[in-house]
């Protein structure tokens, strides 16, 4: 049972051995090969003379010379190098085993350890001492990914907690709207119509959040298959739409506007630049301004909307891109806060670059940047602009 529980803990030490053994194997043969070409077997010589000694062996019966038993010397020859090489391979066995144990006993510890780690206690890590190799480049890797693992889990939770509000908000007002005049003997028609009215108004701003979470989702989860988008049409329609919301709060639209096209889902493009306008114009002042622009780079699309408004601190613009968060709340205004991470997920399914900075008079610069070829057709175009124009 030992030896099932470490099925890679015996592969090493069975290669170990075999590797031990064969290279004993082959010393063996070696040496063998060079006693046999240094003392090679020579018969001895015959006597020339009259011998005054013993009469040496003569030839038999049979006219034949007595043969040495070749083969009992051969075996007594190798019976022991054959010990010895058994001796070895048992030597080599528990050497590897001990071996082995070593070298995997880091690879236990951590697996033992990431057994033990859970959603309760994903901020632990392994931690792995030692110097730099393998094992420990391995241990830092899954420390690196168990801290993307608890970031992510801490942001999951935060999205529930505020999905949750923004839920239960207007569910509290519902129940209230409807109690009213249950409560109330002489409620009137009136007052049953105004009721009704409100809740409709709440039911269309849950019917947004839900849709924007939906939004929120399949954009985090890609895209279908590209296609070339005419991104200006888009831009003229969004803003065509809004025109007299931008109106009736005083903003004034200015546009700069190049026709280009993109790959991508027209959909989530259509919604990424619907959700920049709505932030341009309501995040805005009375007379303000709002500022969208599209032009072309060397290889790429810039889409820019800038917008007055109320001083924002730099700090501040990276919490806007999360979900659920805004600058200040109102009630009942419709609004959710996943606007803007809305159009960071569209973005970021689409390959673009988003980045934002406040204007110093307040206000906020959102540029979302659209590659458009290769890099060998990159290189090919700012070569084509960089050349000198022809005589």
């Amino acid at each position: 049972m030992r030896l099932g529980q470490h099925p890679l803990r015996l592969r090493l030490t069975l290669l170990y051995v075999l590797v031990s053994v064969m290279s004993s194997t082959v010393l063996l043969v070696i040496m063998w090969a060079l006693a046999k070409s240094l003392n090679p077997v020579t018969p001895p010589p015959l006597p020339s003379g009259p011998m005054s000694g013993p009469p040496s062996p003569g030839p038999a019966d049979d006219g034949t010379l007595p043969a040495i038993d070749a083969a009992d010397t051969a075996g007594s020859g190798l019976l022991q190098p054959l010990i010895a090489l058994a001796i070895m391979a048992l030597i080599s066995l528990f050497l590897g085993w001990l071996i082995a144990g070593r070298v995997l006993r880091p690879v236990l510890t951590m697996t033992e350890r990431l057994r033990q780690i859970s959603d309760r206690n994903v901020h632990e890590r392994l931690a792995l001492p030692g110097n730099r190799n393998e094992l420990k480049d391995l241990a830092d890797t899954v420390d690196g990914l168990l801290g993307r693992l608890e970031t992510a889990l801490d942001a999951h939770k935060g999205f529930v907690a505020n999905a949750a509000h923004e839920m239960r908000t207007p569910l509290t007002v519902e129940r209230a709207l409807l109690e009213e005049p249950l409560i109330d003997p002489g409620a009137s028609l009136e007052s049953f119509r105004h009721n009704f009215e409100r809740l409709l108004v709440i039911s269309d701003q849950r019917g947004q959040l839900l849709e924007s979470l939906l939004t929120l989702s399949s954009s985090e989860q890609g895209r279908a298959a590209d296609e070339m988008v005419d991104l200006t049409g888009l831009v003229e329609l969004a803003l065509r739409e809004r025109a007299p919301e931008a109106e009736r709060r005083g903003v004034q639209v200015v546009t700069s506007l190049r026709p280009v096209s993109v790959p991508g889902d027209p959909v989530l493009l259509g919604r990424l630049l619907v959700n920049l306008c709505d932030n341009a114009i309501h995040h805005n002042v009375p007379g303000g301004t709002v500022e969208v622009s599209v032009h072309r780079k060397i290889g790429r699309v810039v889409l820019t909307v800038a917008n007055t408004g109320e001083v924002i601190s730099a700090d501040q613009v990276d919490r806007l891109f999360e979900p659920f968060q805004r600058l200040r709340r109102t009630a009942d205004d419709g609004h959710h806060g996943l606007g803007l991470s809305i159009v960071r997920a569209i973005a970021r399914a689409h390959g673009a670059e988003l980045t934002a900075h406040p204007q110093p008079h307040g206000g906020l610069v959102v540029e979302v940047v659209f590659s458009m070829v290769g890099a060998g057709e990159l290189a090919t175009a700012e070569q084509h602009a960089l050349a000198p124009p022809p005589a």
